[in-house]
Order: structure tokens, then C-alpha cells, then sequence
């Protein structure tokens, strides 16, 4: 039988449940795979506090050099998150001829390309399962179970914060602030949601996401980033009422040679499978060209989900070690048919948007002129219920297909008139 040797780094939530897993089923795993996993150290700067699984205190440290200067050590896992130090650990692994199991998003997301060509260039390899989704399996079915396949679109729910959030004032009918303390008291988000609720979370998410599904690996300065906190419940409602529901959507397309890539609050249609994720759940619905259309779900974020996919992907690595394989590519090839990252200027589709103004006569055609100016047209517009202490009137349309520079524009037009006395609010329609 093939003895595999591991150190982890980051002995938190995660890396008890690695532990735990790798204890637990190791009879299990070594019976299905023919390979034994063998945990030699657990490096973590905080080795006294207590776990929900016990281990030696002969296995803990809290100096790194211990796994990155064993020889014996053939995969370093990582599961301490954040990108410094993680990526000097990594990198120091690399070179030391070690193999790189991490759950790290945002290391990926921010310096993935360097840290993938090294990985290369050593002849070793980075396993990053449950970066996105915990323990769905939609990295490993995007590069094995779709090999075949070339990708048209990938729609994204995949931070269980924001879904908890957006599903909270659908459900309960409360303001954004009490559906985030919620999330908070219940310890579905952090003390500090900003990366959550503003969308960054996600756009990690969708950076891998992107290089799996079209070989291209981009940075954060490519993607369009916006979060859900300017999202009220009167906006839920309304939506509601329209029929479509209001999700955090991290989304790549092709369109016509150029990558779509933006992360935003998105309205869905209530038939679409993904109008229906809620809570903390996450979703991934691919498009492909032969195996057709997929939505893979389930949770997106807990102890035991994430630590399935960091021992599968450990196993994995195992099991190539064992049949002396060496795989850098992991099956991600470049899609040479995309030829530019498509600009969120350029982006066309429906809009719904929401325009506080002064219930007096005249305001719905001069916004109306205004749309018209640059060649914005309605398909539907409803005159919601006065709001009493204001003295105005909440305006609802929807859009015809549009081009995203020319709402913007006319946009700030409509803000500019007197009768207007809120911002307008545009969120975005996909067709699904």
C-alpha cells in the first residue's frame, strides 16, 4: 500500500475536520483508494486551545520549518487562509519539492498565475478543491467529468453569506441591517461581512471559476465587483412582484470571442432552478456545448463539506504520486476562441430600475424624454404606493435591452432632475 505523508498548516475550523475525516475513515479511504494518508505535523500559531478532535501533542507545532524542511513530508496542505504568509508557505513547499493541497481562494485569485507556474516549473502539483463551493464537486467536474466540454456561461451563487442575506429579506420580510445582524448572531457571516456582502468573496470565487472553465487565468482588476448592500427590501419586493428573485450572481460568459466577467446583485427568474438556492446554500449552473446545461449544489461553507474536499483533493495527489503522474495543467487548456475580456460598459440586457421622485404630474414623462435621449426603452414601468412622510412615489421599470454605458448616462441625467429625490437604483436581468 502507497503511504502518502502530509503537514497542515492551519489547525483551525477547516483543519480539525480534515484531521477528523483522515482519523475517522482511515480504514475507509486506504479500502476504496489502496493508499494511506499519514498526518506528520500540524503547524498552526495557536497549538494550546482545544479542537473537536484530539491529536498528539507530538504532532503540533508552531514552527512552519518543520513541515517545509521534512523531506519526508510529501504534501503541505494548506488551511490558514489569507494570501501572506500562505504564499510565501507555499512557495517555500514548491521549491522544496513538496506537493500544494489549499482551500485559499484569495491567494489563488491574487497571485494563482505566479504560484501555478512555479508549481510547473517544479514539477509539482496545486490541488484547490474546496475554494469554491466547500464540498461541491465543481472543480473536479469542470476539469474531469466535462472534459470534453467547451463552456458557454457559468452563473455563479457561491458566497452563502449574501444568499443567507438576500433570502432573510425575501423570506422574513426585514431591512438589509437585521438580516446581516441575523447572519452575524447565527455565525453565518463575520464580524466584519465587508468581503461578504460587497462582493469580493465571490469575485475570488469566480477567478478560479474562470480558469477552469476558460483557461484563462485573470486578475481581480478584470472583473466588474458589486456587492448587495445597496439592495433594500423594497427592491426584494418589488422584484417579487415582477417575478423574478434577487441574487448574488458571480457570472463568465463568452460572448462572441469576448469573456463576460462581473459579480453583482442580479434579478432571476422565479423558474430558474437558481431562483430557488437559498440560505447559506451555494450553486454553480454551467452551460456547455455538450453535455448541455448543469446546475451543481448544495453548502457552500462548514467544517465537514469543506474538509471532503481538501481529502479529496489530498487523495487525488495521492493517487498520481502512486501511478507516478505528473499533472500541471489539470486539464485546463486556454480557450483561444476568446480573443478580449468584455468591458461592463459593453454589456448588454434588461434592467429593472427603482427611481424615488415627487408624486406631482409631469415626472414620468420627463424621465421618460430622458431614457429616450439615449435610446433606452421601457417594457414595463409601475407607480408603487406613495411614501407618506416624503410626499413621493417609488417609480419600478423594466428595460428593453440596453447597453450598460448608455443607462449609466441616462441615469445620471434622471438624477440631476428636481423631481427626483433618491439615486436610482439599476440592478441587472440575466436571461437564464
Amino acid at each position: 500500500m502507497k503511504k502518502v505523508t502530509i503537514g497542515l498548516v492551519g489547525f483551525g475550523n477547516v483543519g480539525a475536520g480534515v484531521i477528523k475525516i483522515l482519523r475517522d475513515r482511515k480504514r475507509f479511504l486506504s479500502d476504496k483508494t489502496g493508499t494511506e494518508v499519514v498526518i506528520k505535523k500540524i503547524c498552526d500559531k495557536d497549538i494550546t486551545s482545544k479542537r473537536n478532535v484530539p491529536v498528539d501533542k507530538a504532532l503540533l507545532t508552531n514552527n512552519i520549518n518543520e513541515i517545509l524542511d521534512d523531506p519526508q513530508i510529501d504534501i503541505l496542505v494548506e488551511l490558514m487562509g489569507g494570501v501572506h504568509p500562505a504564499k510565501e508557505f507555499i512557495t517555500q513547499a514548491l521549491l522544496k519539492g513538496k506537493h500544494v493541497v489549499t482551500a485559499n481562494k484569495a491567494l489563488l485569485a491574487e497571485c494563482g498565475k505566479e504560484l501555478f507556474a512555479l508549481a510547473s516549473d517544479r514539477d509539482k502539483s496545486i490541488y484547490f478543491e474546496a475554494s469554491v463551493g466547500a464540498g461541491i464537486p465543481i472543480l473536479k467536474s469542470l476539469r474531469e467529468g466535462l472534459v470534453a466540454n467547451k463552456f458557454l456561461d457559468i452563473f455563479g451563487i457561491v458566497n452563502g453569506t449574501s444568499n443567507y442575506v438576500l433570502s432573510q429579506m425575501a423570506k422574513d420580510g426585514c431591512d438589509f441591517s437585521v438580516a446581516v445582524k441575523d447572519a452575524q448572531k447565527k455565525g453565518f457571516a463575520e464580524k466584519d461581512p465587508t468581503l461578504d456582502i460587497e462582493g469580493i468573496d465571490s469575485a475570488h470565487k469566480l477567478v478560479i471559476l474562470t480558469y477552469l472553465g476558460f483557461g484563462k487565468l485573470v486578475e481581480m482588476k478584470d472583473l466588474y465587483i458589486e456587492g448587495i448592500s445597496r439592495v433594500t427590501l423594497q427592491d426584494v419586493g418589488y422584484a417579487k412582484d415582477l417575478g423574478f428573485e434577487i441574487k448574488l450572481l458571480a457570472i463568465a460568459k463568452n460572448v462572441s470571442g469576448e469573456l463576460d466577467l462581473r459579480v453583482h446583485p442580479t434579478l432571476v427568474p422565479k423558474g430558474h432552478m437558481l431562483a430557488s438556492v437559498n440560505g447559506v446554500f451555494n450553486a454553480i449552473y454551467v452551460s456547455s456545448d455538450l453535455a448541455g446545461d448543469l446546475m451543481f449544489y448544495g453548502p457552500g461553507a462548514g467544517q465537514l463539506a469543506a474538509a471532503s474536499a481538501v481529502v479529496s483533493d489530498i487523495i487525488d495527489l495521492a493517487q498520481n504520486m502512486k501511478a507516478g503522474m505528473f499533472r500541471p495543467k489539470l486539464n485546463i487548456v486556454e480557450d483561444t476562441a476568446i480573443h478580449k475580456l468584455r468591458k461592463i460598459d459593453e454589456r448588454l440586457g434588461r434592467y429593472y430600475v427603482r427611481l424615488i421622485v415627487l408624486d406631482e404630474p409631469g415626472v414620468l414623462a420627463k424621465i421618460a424624454s430622458v431614457l429616450a435621449k439615449f435610446g433606452i426603452s421601457i417594457a414595463s414601468v409601475t407607480q408603487k404606493e406613495r411614501i407618506a412622510r416624503m410626499g413621493s412615489v417609488p417609480i419600478v421599470m423594466i428595460s428593453h435591452e440596453a447597453r450598460e454605458k448608455d443607462l449609466r448616462l441616462a441615469l445620471d441625467a434622471i438624477n440631476k432632475l428636481n423631481a427626483v429625490t433618491q439615486k436610482a437604483v439599476a440592478i441587472r436581468i440575466e436571461e437564464l
